[in-house]
């Protein structure tokens, strides 16, 4: 049976993606490499054929989860201008606070799991983060190997919309994290002219 040439490439992007949004869905033990490969819709064998191990395919799957943000944070610049932040934030606190949590962001649902992790892990998420955070005060991600640095108001700001969409997506009460939403936003914008 012959293949098509990139085939092995969409294999592996189809693994990544099942693995992200079972990652986030579950946490990092909550599945295993049969669950993932069966969301995935292939064979163990395959999924072994592509990741040495379940944590090789974690480490993917946080990778593009977090270029993901990265995309989202260029796409919304490009289109909203200087008031893209305010964009991010309804985005943020609306579509991804009540998502499917499989369809979350993944800086806000696969950073509790890589803080479990080994440092290697930990080293690969914190270039991933600089970058978000980067694009984030309009810089070049490149420039952060030239020494630049983030300053406060960008952590703050995704501090703020991280942490309070945890809280947000934590609560059963539909209202509560409505109202959590709303004073994480506010909170997010407070110095946004």
């Amino acid at each position: 049976m012959r293949y098509k040439p990139d085939q092995k490439k969409q294999t592996h992007a189809k693994i990544v993606d099942a693995a992200g949004r079972s990652f986030k869905k579950n946490g990092f033990s909550g599945i295993g490499v049969d669950g993932l490969a069966k969301e995935a819709g292939v064979t163990s064998g395959a999924f072994y054929k592509h990741f040495k191990s379940k944590k090789a395919a974690f480490e993917s799957a946080v990778v593009e989860g977090l270029k993901e943000v990265q995309v989202g944070i260029t796409g919304l610049e490009a289109e909203y201008g200087e008031g893209w932040w305010q964009a991010f934030a309804d985005l943020y606190v609306n579509d991804r606070r009540t998502c499917d949590a499989q369809y979350s962001c993944g800086l806000q649902s696969l950073t509790s799991e890589v803080a479990r992790c080994d440092d290697d892990l930990k080293a690969t998420y914190q270039s991933e983060l600089l970058k978000i955070a980067s694009l984030a005060e309009g810089n070049n991600p490149q420039a952060l190997n030239n020494g630049e640095a983030i300053n406060d108001e960008t952590w703050q700001k995704l501090a703020i919309l991280v942490g309070g969409v945890t809280l947000a997506r934590a609560v059963k009460d539909p209202e509560l994290s409505k109202e959590i939403g709303s004073a994480i936003r506010n909170s997010a914008l407070f110095n946004e002219g």
